[in-house]
């Protein structure tokens, strides 16, 4: 008697330690390519920022259960209309949202996009000032300020003499080894490739002109399981108990002290 008396307390417990674990509700957030914020899907579940991000908002609350489900970055705006993922973070409402209905929710994250070069006896900074008659290397799928943001491939490459790849690295790797004579990719991602690669400190150029700058925001599915004004409070949190900092700061990536306009009504953006 005592015994099934004990088990069944044992189970009691167990049933209420589950309940608010089954009370959460799951909200989907896309995992695109755009190092070093999101790695690729079959690399580890730790690697990029992504990952510890969301750790972190599921520390800090537990209504909501943030996971990871991969997308791409042309097949993202499909997966968000049609609700197989509920926000896609890291986002600019102008790289190809105009007319698909969200919510929006300033990060209080900054970086910006640079134009980077092999260092050359004489090369300064004026390098940069003219794209034309120069190679470029870019990323394929990736909107660009210099191109009034026109991904497409054919229009790169005709304008540009743009080289369009998968691989920031690759693209890198084409300008030290003089088969492309400029790369765009993030202050954040510069920083990451020379820690990885030591070996070619002091032999890039970064420009001081920048391409555009990334106020990051998450793109909220109106329908999605949080709202926009609980997605920011939760930003808030982790922006003032120094998470945030502790998470993007090692990459250069600016935390601002306060976010401005945390969230914007849902609609269509332009």
């Amino acid at each position: 008697m005592l015994s099934r008396l004990v088990r069944g307390c044992a189970l009691l417990v167990a049933i209420l330690a589950a309940g608010p674990l089954a009370a959460q509700q799951v909200v989907r957030v896309g995992g695109a390519f755009f190092p070093p914020y999101v790695a690729k899907a079959e690399q580890s579940q730790h690697a990029g920022l992504l990952p510890h991000l969301l750790d972190a908002l599921n520390r800090a609350q537990s209504d909501f259960r943030f996971v990871v489900r991969p997308t791409s970055i042309p097949r993202r705006f499909q997966d968000f209309e049609q609700g197989r993922i509920d926000m896609s973070m890291f986002e600019n409402p102008a790289w190809g949202w105009q007319g698909i209905a969200h919510n929006v929710v300033d990060m209080g994250l900054e970086d910006a996009e640079v134009f980077v070069a092999r260092v050359e006896p004489e090369r300064g900074q004026g390098y940069f000032k003219r794209l034309r008659g120069k190679r470029l290397a870019l990323f394929n799928g990736y909107h660009y300020g210099f191109a009034d943001f026109n991904a497409e491939p054919q229009f790169l490459a005709k304008n540009f003499n743009a080289t369009l790849s998968y691989s920031h690295d690759s693209n890198l790797l084409m300008v030290l080894h003089g088969r492309a004579d400029i790369a765009l990719v993030t202050r954040s991602y510069v920083s990451d490739f020379l820690k990885r690669n030591r070996q070619y400190a002091g032999q890039l150029l970064i420009s001081r002109r920048v391409d555009q700058r990334y106020q990051h925001r998450v793109l909220l599915r109106p329908a999605a399981p949080i709202s926009a004004a609980q997605l920011g409070r939760l930003f808030e949190q982790l922006r003032s108990n120094g998470q945030l900092a502790t998470i993007f700061e090692p990459y250069r990536i600016t935390v601002r002290s306060g976010a401005a306009d945390s969230s914007v009504a849902a609609g269509a953006r332009d």
